[in-house]
């Protein structure tokens, strides 16, 4: 039954009636329906003194635009407390609707819902069984004392922060203040410790807003405050804008000082879940920064743009503001002749620096000091190759050793998530099969199944995968507008997973069905990251897919559970890898890096992360059947191995967080390994120079006992780690004994030097600055091995 206004007998001195000059109390905007509810709700209106005009729901901006009211009434409608929400973020998002009262009037008067529409943004709320007395004077309290929204106040009463004009006027306050006027050069002594502004959006506001409305982005903002003021000291300001992003005033420090302050700002952010509209929820802070040097009316925008480029990659890198950035002067690039002229003769440079440019040293040195430094270099070669293989056998006798998996796990199975990255175009033919191999999986609690891709067009592929989520409301289709690499894909997922632990794996592989069950074995035991086995599962394609598969089990059957027992550390390998999500959440993947894995390995064990490797965590994926694409995605291995080791070598070997013996471990993975392919080439220069010296090839003695040991040494260490490969892969290739004895003659002959080939030009591929990622083809695998 529907209930109304009752009318009743003003109280005495109750403004019940109009005014005795006859003029109206105010005009107040009646909103609902049209229908005999809002017609009661009028007549009560105009009986106790008010100027009444009328607006449906959906009309209420031009409305309060065209004859702007003193207060607004609502009703909340037939849909109750969802359609009266509606209704008030209408309200409050017309431009004029932000700072009119505004009284909700309902037929509901449970306290939840009340409660939600006070929070929604109405300012109160009265039953339709009210006296009209009642509501009257509460629509005179609210005149009277007009609710002032808090962007009008200079800092919010709640949470301390300022306004946006009033953050901008401090911000202007500083800019005046002596050196620190625009146009200082930011290396100057009246510039250095000018300090810095900063903007902070969240990756995830844009969605938090269209599920529950506008002021979710203050509530955002206040978090994000919360975690900067814990960081922070008295000296920030920190403020609101329009958009609801955070604004950060760093006075009186350095460049270098801010960005370490803003990076530990980003990283607590990533790692800490918010409440945020009643739902628990991870934030992705973006921080765009610039120095004050050189701000000036236009900083606060500026540091906006960076934030945009920040929200590209949702690394928690912040982002300082470079000209390139503004939307309207788009970035031009040069052209260039030099560099890909340098790239197509890279080959020949390689040889030059690594043979020709050394013989003319030796040459010389000889010529003028009579210094035989080759025979110097010889020896130092010799001790190399014997050094490199000495490592291998280690590797391969420690692999005996490695820590086993936990029998049973050391807590209940928490829900987990897996996250795939795809680029989509190019994992178009396999994609499916993979989706429902995850699907397949034997897990005992909750797995959500992320696939997070990107794609410039949209593909038939994705009405098939949008089929599949239909039926399975286990797979969450993620498409990441604007990504541009793996990592970007990943770091759109995180925030979005519900797992206590991810696994992350490239769009072509197949997990054991009980891969997730054996990961969290290691992580309830202790560890941060477990990284499995990545078997190859289209063997019989070619000849190189075949050699690919045997140096797989080389590396994930002997060398990484070798260096993990043999240097107290494991390492993430991209993909089959699982993190607890409250480690990856702070970590990120940052996709300036072409290993974007060993990059994030490195980071999370600097921070103390336990990282295990296991050899019998299994999934299947596919190699590259062709030689050039093999080049070109090992091209990519090395040249982001290099990075990773201008990046971290020294800063780690300073580290405290690594024992001497995790130390001796990162000299030999990040320097040793990027030695290695130059030092083995010397040996040419060296023979040529020996040549020369004796007079020709032909008088030199080639049966140098030392150096005869060393070939052999060298030699026989790839063979033993062939076999060791062959005897701990999986089963369905322990059967393959030839592909491994003809992995053994190949690598020998060919193989190895391919790879020091290809680390070579990758080296200097990272000197000339060409960082571009090039696809490793997939096609689907036409028959798997072991599944004859």
């Amino acid at each position: 039954m529907t209930t109304e206004l009752r009318r009743a007998p003003a109280p005495r001195n109750a403004p019940a009636c109009p005014p005795a000059d006859g003029s109206p109390q105010g005009r107040v905007l009646a909103v609902g329906t049209p229908g005999p509810r809002r017609e009661r709700l009028t007549r009560t209106l105009e009986s106790t003194g008010y100027d009444v005009s009328l607006a449906a729901p959906g009309e209420v901006g031009p409305s309060v635009q065209r004859t702007p009211p003193d207060a607004i009434v609502a009703l909340d409608g037939h849909g109750g407390v969802e359609q009266a929400l509606a209704v008030v973020r209408e309200i409050r998002t017309a431009p004029h609707g932000q700072v009119l009262p505004l009284v909700m009037v309902t037929a509901d008067r449970e306290p939840a819902g009340v409660a939600r529409l006070l929070h929604g943004g109405a300012d109160d709320c009265l039953s339709e069984a009210a006296d009209p007395v009642e509501l009257s004077a509460r629509i005179a309290a609210k005149l009277h004392r007009v609710p002032v929204p808090v962007d009008r106040l200079a800092l919010d009463p709640r949470t301390g922060l300022y306004s946006a004009p009033h953050f901008r006027a401090e911000l202007d306050r500083e800019l005046r203040r002596p050196g620190n006027r625009p146009g200082n050069r930011p290396g100057s002594r009246s510039g250095r410790h000018a300090g810095v502004l900063a903007v902070v959006a969240a990756a995830e506001a844009d969605a938090l807003e269209e599920r529950f409305g506008a002021r979710v982005r203050r509530e955002v903002a206040e978090r994000l405050a919360g975690v900067a003021e814990r960081l922070g000291n008295g000296s920030n300001r920190l403020g609101r804008d329009e958009e609801g992003r955070l604004l950060v005033l760093l006075p009186g420090v350095d460049e270098e000082t801010a960005r370490r302050a803003l990076q530990e700002f980003a990283t607590a952010v990533a790692g800490t879940r918010f409440v945020v509209a009643d739902e628990n929820v991870r934030l992705t802070p973006a921080v765009g920064w610039l120095p004050l040097a050189e701000a000036d009316d236009r900083a606060v925008d500026k540091a906006g743009d960076a934030v945009a480029e920040a929200l590209r990659h949702r690394d928690l890198r912040p982002v300082r503001y470079e000209p390139w950035m503004r939307a309207t002067a788009p970035r031009r690039r040069p052209r260039q002749f030099v560099r890909p002229l340098l790239l197509s003769l890279s080959p020949l440079l390689a040889l030059l620096i690594g043979v020709g440019v050394p013989f003319a040293l030796y040459e010389q040195a000889y010529a003028l000091l009579g210094w035989d430094v080759a025979s110097a270099v010889y020896w130092v070669v010799v001790a190399g190759l014997v050094l490199s293989a000495s490592l291998i056998l280690l590797e391969c006798l420690f692999s005996l050793d490695a820590p086993t998996r936990p029998a049973a796990p050391a807590q209940p199975y928490p829900p987990a998530s897996a996250v795939i990255a795809a680029y989509l175009p190019n994992e178009a033919a396999t994609i499916v099969d993979t989706v429902e191999s995850f699907l397949r999986l034997d897990y005992p609690n909750d797995l959500e199944i992320v696939l997070a891709y990107n794609t410039p067009h949209a593909l038939p592929v994705e009405d098939t995968l949008r089929d599949i989520a239909r039926r399975d409301p286990r797979l969450a289709l993620l498409p990441v507008a604007g990504s541009t690499s793996k990592a970007q894909n990943v770091n759109a997922a995180v925030s979005r997973v519900r797992g206590e632990f991810v696994g992350i794996f490239d769009a072509d592989h197949h997990p054991a069905p009980d891969a997730f069950r054996h990961a969290w074995d290691w992580l309830s035991g202790g560890y941060d990251v477990v990284q499995g086995h990545c078997v190859i599962r289209n063997g019989e394609s070619s000849w190189v897919a075949r050699q690919v598969a045997a140096e797989f089990e080389a590396i994930y059957a002997v060398s990484h559970p070798g260096r993990t027992r043999l240097y107290g550390f494991g390492i993430f390998g991209g993909s089959n890898g699982f993190w607890r999500t409250d480690l990856l959440a702070r970590t990120r993947m940052h996709g300036s890096m072409l290993t974007e894995d060993i990059d994030s390995t490195l980071r999370a064990l600097t921070e103390g992360a336990r990282i295990a490797t296991d050899r019998t965590l299994i999934s299947r994926e596919l190699a590259p059947t062709r030689l050039k694409p093999l080049w070109n995605q090992r091209s990519r291995w090395a040249q982001g191995w290099l990075q990773v080791s201008l990046r971290h070598l020294r800063q780690s070997l300073r580290s405290p967080a690594f024992t001497p013996r995790q130390k001796a471990g990162l000299a030999v993975l990040l320097g040793w390994r990027e030695i290695q392919p130059w030092l083995s080439l010397q040996i040419l220069p060296v023979l040529l120079h020996s040549a020369v010296r004796a007079g020709g090839a032909d008088r030199i003695d080639w049966a140098t006992p030392a150096c005869l040991l060393a070939f052999a040494f060298t030699l026989s260490a790839g063979l033993v780690q062939t076999a060791f490969a062959g005897r701990l892969a999986v089963p369905e290739l322990r059967r393959r004994r030839g592909w491994f004895w003809r992995h053994a003659l190949i690598s020998t002959v060919f193989y190895t030097h391919f790879k020091n080939i290809v680390a070579r030009q990758s080296h200097l591929k990272e000197l000339l600055g060409d960082r571009r990622w090039r696809v490793t083809p997939r096609t689907a695998a036409a028959k798997a091995v072991g599944q004859e």
